[in-house]
């Protein structure tokens, strides 16, 4: 193994094994002989610093012939720098059937239950986004103590195999530099919540997407748009940001609690603020209404928050997702499944969340049309009116659970 590299960051020094740097990384799981070029890894290598790779966290994989496998999820782990990653990987069994879900960082959803016959090995890519708190030139996001260990904050790249058989033979990573990407700025609802049975739609919506686009999920719980300014998250998105990239903003839920009597003036001079900004460092702003707490079936919950919204889309002429309308419409369809779909008040299970993440892909085609040609193969249209049956709905849970509500409501 090569000597690790030191990379100097705004805190010291950072030490990234020098493999890390090549322009592509390569896999190959299981027993037998490794593919040329390729790095053999056996269910028993574990991820270490020094290493830089390794199954990492929970979970037990188990070697067979061609691939690894096995039962309640499994983690593979890449010491990387902080950038946008096309991953490649090869599923599938020789032997038998296969079905793999595959998530990334804290349970976002790449590739959902991609299923194979026996004999058939398939090639998947997707780009994923990961980050640390650094800013480039600057201090660093302002954590909360209970994000510090969060995987999407940390230096790796952490893939979780999941679904009722999964079969990972090979794995590719490359740098993809000159990926589109989707930042997302917002609350709870939005965020990549990192234990079950949470989830929001911003961690469901990268399965919505081929390779060539990556979800940077920049959001957090409890965060109004004022305290994501001065907690530096949105300074750490126009550092990330670049020209042809988009910025999705959708806060609101914890916005409305201030007791100040201007609070709904400065939320609306601020989000005003923000568009201006990232339309300076020449990427496209999208806004997005709240949806609605499950009280909020027929009446408002919101007070005047998603009208403040439409009106700064309005008066900067930029594209807006009224999630709050699409929201009460998918909540009256469910009716009596509406429980089904939320797991307190205001957050959803992964059933509600991938609902609301197919309300939002199905506002991008009106509001960014030229995403549509990146969305993934069989993403068909969505009327909200016409949802889902909770019943239908199939995603494996991660092996990490915590029953303590998120911030915010």
């Amino acid at each position: 193994m090569k000597q690790p590299l030191l990379l100097s960051l705004a805190h010291g020094l950072m030490i990234v094994p020098a493999f890390a740097t090549s322009p592509s990384l390569e896999f190959d799981f299981g027993q037998g002989q490794a593919t040329s070029s390729y790095t053999a890894v056996r269910a028993g290598d574990r991820f270490s610093d020094a290493k830089g790779y390794g199954f990492d966290l929970s979970g037990h994989p188990v070697d067979r012939p061609g691939h690894v496998t096995g039962n309640g999820g499994f983690y593979f782990s890449v010491d990387l720098p902080e950038g946008n990653y096309e991953v490649t990987l090869m599923l599938g069994d020789e032997s038998g059937p296969s079905d793999t879900t595959v998530k990334a960082e804290s349970r976002r959803l790449m590739l959902d239950s991609i299923r194979t016959r026996r004999g058939q090995i398939v090639t998947e890519k997707f780009t994923v986004n990961i980050r640390r708190p650094e800013i480039e030139g600057s201090a660093a996001v302002r954590l909360k103590d209970r994000e510090k260990p969060y995987l999407h904050w940390d230096s790796k790249l952490t893939l979780e195999f999941n679904g009722s058989r999964p079969c990972v033979d090979r794995l590719q990573i490359r740098p993809a530099p000159a990926a589109t990407t989707l930042y997302l700025l917002g609350d709870s609802t939005v965020t990549d919540q990192p234990y079950e049975p949470w989830n929001s739609w911003g961690q469901m919506l990268p399965c919505f997407f081929g390779p060539g686009v990556a979800v940077a999920n920049h959001a957090e719980s409890g965060e109004t748009l004022r305290s994501s300014l001065s907690a530096r998250r949105v300074q750490k998105v126009y550092r990330s940001l670049k020209s042809g990239d988009y910025v999705l903003v959708q806060f609101g839920h914890n916005d409305m609690k201030s007791k100040s009597p201007d609070a709904l003036k400065r939320y609306q001079s601020d989000l005003a603020a923000l568009v201006d900004d990232v339309r300076k460092h020449g990427a496209r702003p999208i806004l997005i209404t709240s949806m609605e707490r499950k009280a909020g079936v027929n009446k408002d919950t919101l007070g005047g928050y998603p009208d403040a919204v439409r009106t700064v889309a309005g008066a900067k002429k930029v594209p807006v997702i009224d999630l709050h309308a699409m929201s009460r419409e998918l909540y009256q369809a469910l009716g009596k499944d509406l429980d089904a779909a939320f797991q307190d008040g205001s957050h959803h299970n992964n059933f509600g969340s991938y609902e609301l993440a197919r309300c939002v892909v199905e506002g991008l085609r009106t509001a960014a049309p030229g995403l549509s040609g990146s969305f993934r193969p069989g993403v068909g249209k969505f009327d909200p009116a016409a949802p889902d049956r909770p019943e239908d709905f199939q995603m494996p849970a991660s092996p990490v659970t915590d029953l303590t509500k998120p911030d915010g409501n």
